[in-house]
């Protein structure tokens, strides 16, 4: 990891599409120089592209120093690193070949700067999958991405927000193909990092996770559907046996709307709309979305490029200033977790505690 004699995390800022809101977003979030007090921010883009949008929020004064070398960062400042330095067409809101080709440029060396600890933490601008997709960049999102380049078996679409913590056992999969990929491995595989995730990432010392359903019901025992008590239970008792402590399948529908998700520190759905129309609708405060597995730490806001505001200055940076604070407080809560292993006190004391929910928790329903 980074370090710096301020100790604050560096935090790198991928632009996103060019057309986009991606860039007003960040002139909006940095542009308050408060947040110099809890991170250095990199932005990975090109002074022209700043500029150009700085005109669409003429009240907001953003001051950057442009960097040519990780190893030069000014850490009283916002840092600009040139990625590219030939003229682009900028097109606000057009969805163009051009806008997905220096998004991808820009998410590139920031996220390989990330992997190779030149900075702290990355907060990823919205992309659009139309134009970024291609035979180079063979990746559905930022996720697949992520997963592929830091060679990891599996990763963890994450969204949290103050009250509820929802994850994706599939993410941008059609519909059609959902239950192929409902497997007894890949919800295990999924258990196991949401659990280490919670404890490390979160600071949550006995995890509770509840996993939802796939069916209507969750199968009614077998009559609508056969993976909830073939594969979705089976899944849950496997992972309860190697001390993941989780719960279910819940019925999503009734979970949600009674409540249950108060009782967890994390919610395993089985597919994107079933979690994150519910995680949209009762999240308090902005949700951000966390890819969670990653050796090095990566958030986003919770929304897309917005082509039909972008360019007008109407752009909302609530999720994108959370995406930047959560990223800080996951690597400051990496380092606290780190410390735990070297302090035995602070060992004892987490046992004391673990013990003490255990005890506390007796009336959750199988």
């Amino acid at each position: 990891m980074s370090s710096n004699i301020e100790n604050k995390p560096v935090i790198g800022i991928s632009c996103g599409d060019i057309n986009g809101i991606g860039i007003e977003l960040i002139i909006k979030t940095l542009g308050d120089n408060r947040i110099l007090d809890i991170c250095t921010p990199i932005i990975f883009a090109n002074n022209k592209v700043i500029n150009f949008y700085r005109k669409s929020v003429p009240d907001i004064n953003i001051n950057f120093t442009s960097i040519k070398e990780l190893n030069r960062i000014n850490h009283k400042q916002v840092n600009l690193y040139s990625c590219w330095e030939e003229e682009v067409s900028i097109m606000p809101g057009t969805l163009s070949d051009i806008g997905g080709n220096y998004a991808v440029k820009s998410l590139t060396i920031a996220a390989q700067a990330l992997k190779d600890g030149k900075i702290d933490g990355l907060v990823t601008a919205p992309i659009h999958k139309k134009n970024t997709h291609s035979e180079k960049f063979n990746f559905t999102g930022h996720t697949p991405y992520l997963k592929n380049l830091f060679g990891v078996k599996d990763v963890v679409m994450f969204m949290v927000a103050e009250n509820i913590k929802v994850a994706l056992l599939t993410e941008h999969v059609a519909v059609k193909d959902i239950a192929v990929h409902v497997t007894k491995e890949n919800i295990f595989s999924k258990l196991q990092i949401i659990n280490n995730s919670l404890k490390k990432d979160f600071g949550i010392t006995k995890p509770k996770i509840a996993v939802l359903g796939l069916n209507p019901h969750a199968g009614d025992e077998g009559l609508i559907g056969k993976e909830d008590e073939e594969i979705i239970k089976p899944a849950v008792k496997e992972a309860k046996q190697k001390d993941i402590f989780c719960f279910g399948p819940y019925p999503a529908d009734a979970f949600f709307a009674r409540g249950q998700y108060e009782k967890f520190d994390g919610v395993l759905a089985m597919y994107h709309d079933q979690g994150l129309i519910p995680f949209k609708s009762l999240a308090i405060g902005e949700g951000v979305n966390y890819t969670a597995g990653l050796s090095g730490v990566r958030t986003s806001p919770d929304h897309g490029v917005a082509f039909d505001i972008a360019g007008k200055g109407k752009a909302d940076e609530a999720s994108f200033r959370e995406a930047i604070f959560k990223c800080v407080d996951i690597i400051n809560s990496r380092k606290e977790f780190a410390e735990q292993y070297k302090n035995p006190l602070k060992k004892i004391s987490a046992g004391m505690l673990a013990r003490a929910v255990d005890q506390r928790i007796t009336d959750i329903p199988e």
